[in-house]
């Protein structure tokens, strides 16, 4: 596509900072870069007709890590690396609900919980009797113990009779908090174009190359926030990608379960929401064929999930599924997001972790701060 004269001019000439990516760190960083320098021309470019990727395919999880899942990265990570984890994830929800407002993003704060299948009852025992232990770790980040012990109060089937939940986790409508980012990002002048898939960038020491599908075009800065798509461009950096498959059913009358609920070490996970249930995961059942950046559902892991559902979730109950999509993360062998200097004008946020929801903000806020 050659640009007109007017196109070039209005949208592509005099770019201070070149945004590749607006979910939730492409846009905060594009709000942050507004801030910091109030009169620059801002240009955020998504390939998508919606902002693909994982910000609008999201569960609205608001978490910041199970006590099994915690206790796993115990095994990779120091705990100093751990703490410095579950703080930045901390941060991030707290600086999205100051920047947007719980009213903005449906925020509720019911708590989440990490349920135990009935064959699960090894790690079961290992989490009571580490909990102290890792309350004593992470007291200090929410001012009181995240993790206590719950009886089952939702009849959920083939689980131990207790489950333990951190206290402090929340959940919010994906949709509410993206169109307000969006809304927020327009009211500050910042050029959002849909549509424009980037595949080279190229740094010429005084500003940088974008080069896209369609065209290319100078920038000052770039900032790459693509995510789980982030191995196309920034190949070097190992980002894999990871989907995760979602379903959602039907209203359903009387619906008692309030919260964020995950079990088998944070590879499933559900919520309420608008009299549904919102499942997900299973990817570790084929690892290698969800490393990948299609979207799509498969029969193994949707099967599974409708069983799950059947027996676990709402045992004895006649549920029907309304719909089903996909999510790509960014994940790695660390847990810690990559947020670097790549050369003199480009730069990135990336790998999640499956964890963009609470560190989205904040990645994109010192994204931002590299600029």
């Amino acid at each position: 596509m050659q640009l007109s004269y007017w196109e070039h001019k209005s949208w592509f000439s005099k770019v201070d900072f070149t945004i590749v990516g607006s979910g939730i760190v492409g846009l905060n960083c594009a709000l942050h870069l507004r801030e910091k320098y109030p009169q620059s021309k801002i240009l955020v470019l998504e390939k998508g007709s919606l902002p693909q990727g994982a910000s609008t395919k999201n569960a609205g999880f608001a978490c910041f890590g199970s006590i099994s899942e915690i206790l796993s990265d115990l095994k990779s990570h120091t705990e100093e690396e751990v703490f410095t984890l579950v703080q930045r994830r901390y941060r991030g929800i707290q600086l999205m609900r100051k920047l947007l407002g719980d009213d903005n993003i449906g925020f509720q704060q019911q708590g989440g919980h990490e349920l135990f299948l009935e064959s699960d009852s090894a790690l079961f025992e290992q989490c009571m009797h580490d909990m102290q232990r890792l309350n004593k770790l992470l007291k200090p980040i929410f001012g009181q113990n995240p993790f206590v012990k719950n009886d089952n109060l939702f009849g959920f089937g083939q689980i131990q009779s207790n489950y333990i939940s951190q206290q402090f986790e929340g959940q919010l409508d994906t949709g509410q908090m993206m169109k307000t980012l969006l809304q927020k990002c327009l009211k500050k002048s910042i050029h959002i174009l849909n549509g424009i898939t980037v595949e080279e960038l190229s740094d010429l020491g005084t500003s940088a190359v974008v080069g896209t599908s369609q065209f290319e075009f100078k920038s000052k800065k770039v900032l790459v926030a693509t995510n789980g798509f982030a191995s196309k461009l920034l190949p070097s950096e190992n980002v894999v990608p990871a989907r995760a498959q979602v379903l959602i059913t039907t209203p359903i009358k009387n619906l008692k379960i309030k919260g964020t609920f995950h079990f088998d070490q944070g590879y499933y996970y559900f919520r309420n929401i608008d009299d549904r249930i919102l499942f997900g995961g299973g990817r570790n059942l084929d690892m290698k064929t969800e490393e990948t950046s299609n979207f799509g559902q498969t029969t193994l892991i949707q099967d599974h999930l409708e069983k799950l559902l059947n027996t676990v979730i709402l045992p004895q109950q006649q549920v029907e599924i309304a719909q089903r999509w996909s999510g790509i993360m960014g994940v790695g062998k660390q847990k810690s997001p990559i947020v670097k200097q790549l050369s003199n004008n480009i730069s990135c946020g990336v790998r999640l972790g499956g964890m963009g929801v609470a560190l989205g903000s904040l990645v994109g806020k010192e994204l931002a701060e590299l600029a």
